[in-house]
């Protein structure tokens, strides 16, 4: 057999600001042979996240930083090349962290394997995968909405903030999202059926909050966090509840901002703040599925991939998330799926 040659980008220094090509360094290495109870996985799909830009600080966090000369840690759906592991035989598709790389060797403990169907792969990097996963319980067990309330969703054109909105309407809310563009805006209301949706690019936010939350708002689904996440505090209602499921608009930061300047209003209102993993879940992950399999399968929820080709275009790409020039979940093509 041909010896197999996998393409790596390792961690090379700890970025500031923006994430930037010279951050990291592209390797070339030949793959070893596996040894008892391994199996090798070829990655096709690489999601690029929020989180990444997470993993490579050094600060706080739910997991430990991406270490310097290390693969940079990513979320794939790939194929077992080869296996010498009971579990897994060769052709199974698995999703896990392989990483920015072409291949992975692995135990198999950190990866499932997963029966496509008639999907598409990339569905299992979006609405059946952590994306979908996240809106599920971020706003199902933290936000807890109930018919007739008013929902909010920063980031809602995103990949998680607009399954959140689209859920948040199967259950009966009121739904207003924020997004970035005109265009990203009509697709939330024409398509996704959102009630209403603001521009923070070109329209007063705290103002269109007030006209499109006549009743106040009761749940929050924060993606972006800073200025968004104070007008949306100023018109909280009594018992709100604020699920902080990421505050992207200080990933890049050099400083921490300061606090929102309209926090007094969650003890006026009473509301209740939290914070939230999907990890933390995953021993529940088959309910989420099957859950959004159903509405999926009952035409009551879409998503949109935003798929790049190649490996090596990674680095970037992942500002797409930070400027806003993507359409849905970010996902980059790292080799062909399987015949």
């Amino acid at each position: 057999m041909a010896e197999r040659i996998n393409r790596q980008w390792r961690l090379a220094s700890r970025p500031e600001g923006l994430i930037k090509e010279s951050d990291f360094e592209w390797l070339e290495e030949t793959v070893r042979p596996l040894e008892e109870g391994e199996i090798l996985a070829r990655n096709i799909y690489l999601s690029l996240d929020p989180a990444n830009r997470g993993w490579v600080n050094t600060g706080p966090s739910y997991v430990e930083p991406v270490g310097i000369g290390e693969v940079m840690r990513g979320l794939t759906i790939g194929v077992v090349e080869e296996s010498r592991n009971d579990r897994f035989s060769a052709g199974d598709i698995v999703s896990g962290t392989i990483g920015w790389q072409d291949y992975g060797i692995s135990d198999g403990s950190d990866l499932r394997t997963v029966d496509p169907g008639q999907l598409p792969l990339t569905a299992f990097l979006g609405l059946f995968g952590m994306v979908g996963m996240t809106a599920y319980f971020g706003l199902l067990d933290i936000g807890k909405p109930k018919a007739g309330e008013t929902l909010v969703v920063s980031g809602a054109a995103g990949a998680v903030g607009s399954i959140v909105g689209q859920i948040g309407k199967i259950i009966g809310c009121r739904v207003v999202g924020i997004a970035g563009t005109d265009a990203k805006c009509a697709w939330l209301t024409d398509e996704l059926g959102f009630d209403a949706a603001v521009n923070y690019k070109t329209e007063n936010v705290v103002r269109q909050l007030h006209k499109h939350c006549p009743d106040g708002i009761d749940v929050i689904f924060e993606n972006v966090g800073g200025e968004i996440l104070d007008a949306e505090l100023a018109w909280i209602n009594n018992y709100a509840r604020v699920v902080i499921c990421g505050l992207i608009s200080g990933y890049n930061a050099a400083e921490r901002a300061p606090g929102p300047s309209a926090f007094p209003m969650v003890l006026i209102r009473r509301a209740r703040v939290e914070g939230f993993i999907v990890i933390d879940y995953m021993d529940r992950a088959a309910e989420a599925i099957e859950k959004l399999s159903e509405w999926y399968a009952a035409g009551r929820l879409t998503y949109r991939v935003d798929v790049y080709d190649g490996l090596e275009t990674a680095p970037r790409n992942i500002n797409r998330l930070f400027d806003g020039s993507h359409d849905g979940k970010l996902i980059i093509k790292v080799s062909d799926e399987p015949e």
